[in-house]
C-alpha cells in the first residue's frame, strides 16, 4: 500500500486533536473523524474536507490507521472495544494520550492476537504545537509498526522517537511529565509565597526568567497570570492528577516511592479532590483558587 493511499482516522477532537487533525488534512488532503459532543472542531474540519463517521466502529471500517487523542486509559479501552468488530488484520491503532502501563500492555496483547498493530505515542507540547505541527512523539511499538506509523506521526510531529516496545514510550513520557508537574507545583507555591510576602510579581518574573529557575511552565503560568490572565497553561488539573497517578504507579514498581514523588502526586490529587479538576493548572494562581488550595487550619 502506498503512503498516499493510507486512510487516517482521528478520534478525539479536543485542543490537541484539533491541531493534529488540521495538519493531517492539510498535508494529505483526507481525514476521517468522529465528532465530539461539541461540534466546533468537527464542523471546521468537515468544512475543510474531512469525512465524518457516526461511531468509532464506522470510522475504523474506513481507515487503515486510527489515531486516538483521548483523555485517559478508560476512554481509550472503551473506544477500542467499540471499534473491535471493525479492527481487521493489518490495521493499526495509535494511542497518543498519556495512558497507564497496565492498560497499554493489555491492549497491545489483545490487538496483536487479532493481527492488529498497536503503538502508544504520548506527545510533548500543547495545543499551539499541535496546530504548528511541532509536537514530539515518544513512541512505544514494535520496529515494524514504528516504521509503518512514522509517516502518519510526522504529519503533526517534528520529532518522532522510538523508545522501545509498547510501554517504553509511556515510561519516557512519565519522566517528562513528572518534571513538568513538579515545576508547575513549585511555581504555583513559590509565587503564592511571593504574593503573601507582597513581592512584586512583575519584578520577580523579570529576574527569575534570566536565571536557572526559568522554565516553559513558569512562562506559561506566571507570564500570563501577572497580567491577570490565568489561562496561559491549557492543561487541566484533573489531567495532571491522572498523570501523577500513572507516574506514581511506575515509581512504586521501581521501588522509588520518594517523598518528592508523593508530594507532587498529593499536590494535584488534593487539588482535584477539592473540586478543581476542571480548572487549568495555570488557574491555580487565581486568588480564590489559591485560597482554597493553600488554606491551612487555624
Amino acid at each position: 500500500m502506498s503512503e498516499q493511499a493510507v486512510r487516517i482516522g482521528l478520534i478525539g477532537l479536543g485542543a490537541m486533536g484539533a491541531g493534529m487533525g488540521a495538519n493531517i488534512l492539510e498535508k494529505t488532503g483526507a481525514l476521517h473523524i468522529c465528532a465530539n459532543r461539541t461540534r466546533t472542531v468537527a464542523d471546521k474540519l468537515i468544512h475543510a474536507g474531512a469525512v465524518e463517521h457516526q461511531s468509532p466502529r464506522d470510522l475504523a471500517k474506513s481507515c487503515d490507521v486510527i489515531v486516538l487523542c483521548l483523555p485517559n486509559s478508560d476512554i481509550v479501552e472503551t473506544t477500542i472495544e467499540t471499534m473491535r468488530p471493525a479492527l481487521t488484520p493489518g490495521k493499526i491503532v495509535i494511542d497518543t494520550g498519556t495512558s497507564s502501563l497496565t492498560s497499554l500492555e493489555a491492549i497491545d496483547a489483545d490487538l496483536t492476537a487479532m493481527g492488529v498493530g498497536f503503538a502508544e505515542s504520548p506527545l510533548t507540547g500543547g495545543a499551539a504545537q499541535a496546530e504548528a505541527g511541532t509536537l514530539g512523539a515518544l513512541v512505544g511499538a514494535s520496529s515494524e509498526v514504528f516504521e509503518r506509523i512514522t509517516p502518519t506521526l510526522s504529519l503533526f510531529c517534528s520529532s518522532v522517537q522510538r523508545f522501545g516496545p509498547v510501554g517504553a514510550g509511556a515510561r519516557a513520557k512519565f519522566v517528562n511529565n513528572y518534571m513538568v508537574m513538579g515545576i508547575i507545583a513549585l511555581v504555583t507555591e513559590a509565587f503564592h509565597m511571593a504574593d503573601l510576602n507582597k513581592t512584586d510579581w512583575d519584578k520577580l518574573y523579570d529576574v527569575v526568567t534570566r536565571g536557572s529557575a526559568d522554565s516553559g511552565a513558569l512562562r506559561r503560568i506566571i507570564g500570563h497570570a501577572k497580567q491577570g490572565d490565568f489561562t496561559g497553561y491549557r492543561f487541566s488539573i484533573g489531567n495532571a492528577a491522572k498523570d501523577m497517578r500513572y507516574i506514581s504507579e511506575m515509581a512504586h514498581d521501581l521501588d522509588r516511592d520518594t517523598p518528592l514523588a508523593m508530594a507532587v502526586h498529593d499536590f494535584f490529587d488534593g487539588a482535584a479532590k477539592a473540586g478543581l479538576g476542571d480548572k487549568l493548572v495555570s488557574q491555580l494562581m487565581e486568588p480564590e483558587t489559591r485560597d482554597r488550595l493553600f488554606r491551612t487550619e487555624e
